[in-house]
């Protein structure tokens, strides 16, 4: 233990302690912008700086650790002073016209600015302007990047991609695409956790909200939303709503004031997909498998991925297509002849956690409702955030409703499917009962819920013994994939999701800088899977009817028209990785 001294306060810590820690063992906040913990410790903007006695020049908290009878100050005017040029730099080369920003109001820089009264510029403002496909589901905005190096560190160190790198030197020094490409030449899987860990406004996701508003203000079409698990959960987080009416039936108020004519649950198509998906892993596990075990496929970042890291183990993803898709396709075709109405007519919303899933609903051939495309735009929680607040809804004078039938009923199986192990808990409890006829306990497949970023278990269904991963994070997925190919583990059903904790902490999910949320908004889901009356997706009395009426059976052949893909239907770049092994090869050949 070493005994330091932190604003006149006696504290002991335990050796090697950072500073910033230490600090805020005594209930000392040090404020930070480029720091995230094991991450980004590289004291790069200098605003956690702290004075020494015995030492001339300030210390970052972030990276230096405490020493014995160390005595420091955490915001003598030393330290202010140093703080508030450090960001007056800062804002030198960043567009703080903040009204105009999509972070403003949640923007760590603006609110450190404002807290050391930072009111007037003594440097020159020159920022870069370098232009950015607009039509991009990611968008970068270069006059606003503080090059903390944040979204470098994320994509390296947890989901092993290394899309973002430094370029240029001196004043010119920015973050940009590496290996001098665009977003667009890149194997980008659209994760958005770069989105979510940028401090400022320099990461966003594509904002479609103008698209929402003008269907809505069109006459000639049916506005038809369906909201993600994940969604309910985060919602509310920055709107002035009080916990008690922080409910799925006050979001779905707020969506009916808004003006859409249907709202429906996307736990509806979590039970079609796992009623499409188990099927499709106990018709493979019956005739004894396949090398690779047959991976989940509702995360299109994921598969991403997979196409653009291991395009040789595409072919062992589920064809079965994600939530969103075979929502639309079913809006589309199926509820369209309940409404009398052409495809055409009916514009699909999804409200989704995730950036990816923007890519995802326009791949050309995920369509096959017969519209030009069964899921019209795509928005995050975020952008839902926005659209809430542009109403000045007064939520105590609101009153509860539910979602509309018959694509509004989900059950808790689909419900947890915003969580990682999720997806592969509901096919359990589904594939169980395929098997044996009989539920099991809703509970029995509880081992693959967890925070560890890699999970396996093994569970015996009527005799047979089916081993199971789940994994979450892009680094832990290829992680999970080199020690199959190596021999290393075997399992018959895999489930991954790209961001860490699952669609909770997806990419379009409200942001809380320093916070990771995802496993306690997941908690949330599981706590409404416990309370719902129906907990098994093949229950689903919807489910049922749309397959009596429509569909006939699971995995029929207009289910598997309008329910299943060919993910290997469309490109992506690889690797660099892969690209130069290819050169490499090519030059031993020749």
């Amino acid at each position: 233990m070493v005994k330091l001294t932190i604003d006149n306060q006696l504290i002991e810590v335990a050796k090697g302690t950072k500073i910033i820690d230490a600090a805020k063992s005594a209930g000392i906040n040090i404020p930070n912008l480029c720091f995230l913990r094991d991450l980004n410790e590289i004291g790069a903007c200098r605003i956690c700086v702290v004075e020494v006695d015995g030492k001339e020049a300030l210390l970052t908290s972030c990276n230096n650790t405490v020493e014995e009878g160390m005595v420091i100050h955490t915001n003598s005017p030393k330290v202010r002073n140093s703080r508030r040029a450090n960001i007056q730099l800062i804002l030198s080369q960043h567009d703080f016209r903040c009204a105009t920003c999509v972070r403003s109001g949640n923007c760590s820089l603006q609110e450190m600015a404002n807290n050391l009264n930072v009111i007037d510029m003594n440097y020159k403002v020159e920022y870069d302007n370098r232009k950015w496909n607009p039509t991009s589901p990611l968008q970068k905005d270069f006059s606003k990047c503080i090059k903390c190096m944040r979204c470098i560190q994320i994509c390296d160190k947890i989901q092993s991609l290394g899309i973002w790198d430094i370029v240029n030197s001196g004043y010119r020094t920015t973050v940009d695409v590496s290996w001098n490409r665009t977003i667009e030449q890149s194997d980008c899987s659209l994760c958005g956790q770069c989105i979510t860990h940028c401090p400022v406004g320099a990461l966003t996701v594509r904002n479609d909200t103008e698209k929402v508003y003008d269907a809505l203000e069109n006459p000639d079409l049916i506005t038809v939303v369906q909201v993600a698990p994940a969604v309910r959960t985060a919602w509310a987080e920055f709107l002035d709503v009080d916990e008690k009416l922080d409910t799925q039936n006050m979001m779905v108020a707020a969506l009916k004031k808004i003006g859409f004519d249907y709202v429906f649950d996307t736990n509806f198509s979590a039970d079609l997909t796992i009623m499409e998906e188990a099927n499709e892993f106990l018709d493979i596990f019956s005739k004894g498998g396949m090398k690779y075990p047959l991976f989940t496929s509702c995360c299109p970042a994921w598969v991403r991925f997979m196409k653009s890291q291991y395009p040789e183990l595409v072919k062992y993803l589920s064809t079965s297509k994600s939530p969103q898709q075979m929502f639309g396709a079913i809006a589309k075709s199926y509820y369209a002849d309940l409404l009398e109405v052409s495809p055409d007519k009916i514009f699909c919303i999804s409200i989704m956690p995730c950036s990816a899933k923007k890519h995802e609903a326009g791949i050309p051939s995920i369509n096959d409702s017969g519209a030009d495309r069964d899921v019209d735009v795509v928005i995050t929680t975020r952008e839902l955030e926005k659209m809430i607040k542009s109403e000045n809804l007064d939520f105590s004078m609101l009153k509860e409703e539910s979602f509309d039938n018959p694509l509004g009923i989900g059950s808790g199986a689909g419900a947890i499917f915003g969580t990682t192990g999720g997806v592969m808990e509901a096919a359990l409890r589904s594939s169980y009962y395929f098997v044996t006829g009989k539920n099991p306990e809703p509970d029995s497949f509880k081992s693959v819920r967890g925070q560890d970023g890699w999970r396996e278990s093994k569970f015996s269904i009527d005799g047979n013994q089916v081993r199971v991963a789940v994994a979450s994070g892009l680094g832990n997925a290829r992680n999970l994939i080199e020690a199959l190919i190596k021999g290393e583990v075997k399992y018959d059903f895999v489930e991954i999701m790209a961001c860490p904790g699952g669609c909770s902490g997806g990419g379009g999910q409200p942001i809380k800088d320093g916070q990771e949320l995802a496993y306690i908004r997941g908690q949330k889901l599981y706590d409404l899977d416990k309370k719902m009356y129906l907990r098994y997706s093949h229950e689903n009395p919807s489910i049922q009817k749309l397959y009596n009426d429509y569909l006939e059976k699971p995995n029929s052949e207009l289910a598997h028209k309008l329910l299943h893909t060919d993910h290997e239907d469309w490109d992506i770049a690889l690797s660099p990785k892969i690209t130069m092994m290819f050169d490499e090869n090519y030059y031993d050949e020749y």
